[in-house]
């Protein structure tokens, strides 16, 4: 259980963020989350949390703005007191051949993915290394450990927060913070929702579980690796992919 924590979830309102969310509320989790612009399903995720009997906070941050992760980290220390957990989740993708991509593409998601991810460490570091715990889950991908055609920046990003999970979990471990990432696959979201029927029968027919995974499958690791049971955890890579990256 996670009652009495505070849970910092980038990329809240939708998805896999949404779901992850709710886990953390569900488990007890005081839950403040970021979203990128649809208000809509900012409210209908923040009602969702609340409903669960925990405190919510949403605030609209773009976590590619150190200004704007400061600026959201202060808010959730002055409502919160502490941070306990983070989860980074946001991401995007803007993806096209690597000999037609456009630099703004290649920059916009690397600023988002990997940047974002490391300014959202290193604002919640702060106070985790006073609290002298905590628990910060970067979401990864399968494609940074087997590449994807069509990718090469979202790849790159993601194999940068790899990378990176691993040097801050040899930095902020002597402080009694662990830092762990998650791989999801191909995962059921709206992003996955327009696809045809063909090709999502041939994405599932390549992992050897048979299906597309769930954001609920996604979250229950997010949860495990800020539980207890993962105290002696740290600079792990948990795929959750239905065996893809075997």
């Amino acid at each position: 259980m996670l009652n009495g924590k505070i849970a910092v979830v980038t990329g809240g309102s939708r998805g896999i963020g949404r779901a992850i969310c709710l886990k953390l509320a569900e488990l007890g989790a005081d839950v403040a989350f970021t979203f990128a612009g649809n208000e809509a399903a900012a409210a209908e995720a923040e009602a969702a949390c609340r409903a669960l009997g925990v405190r919510v906070l949403a605030v609209k941050a773009d976590v590619g703005s150190a200004e704007a992760v400061s600026a959201f980290f202060a808010q959730v220390l002055e409502t919160f007191g502490r941070v306990d957990i983070l989860v980074n989740n946001a991401g995007i993708t803007r993806d096209g051949l690597a000999l037609r991509m456009k630099e703004e593409d290649f920059d916009r998601v690397i600023e988002t993915n990997l940047k974002g991810t490391f300014l959202c460490m290193k604002a919640a570091a702060r106070p985790m290394m006073k609290q002298r715990s905590g628990r910060i889950i970067n979401l990864a991908s399968v494609v940074a450990l087997r590449g994807n055609a069509g990718q090469a920046n979202y790849c790159a990003s993601k194999a940068g927060v790899i990378g990176m999970t691993k040097a801050m979990a040899r930095e902020l471990g002597g402080r009694g913070i662990t830092v762990n990432a998650v791989a999801p696959g191909y995962i059921e979201t709206d992003m996955t929702a327009g696809l045809p029927e063909d090709v999502k029968a041939s994405m599932a027919a390549s992992i050897p579980l048979g299906r597309m995974g769930r954001p609920e499958d996604v979250a229950g690791a997010v949860a495990f690796l800020a539980g207890d049971d993962a105290a002696y955890v740290t600079g792990q890579v948990l795929c959750v992919d239905g065996g893809m990256a075997m």
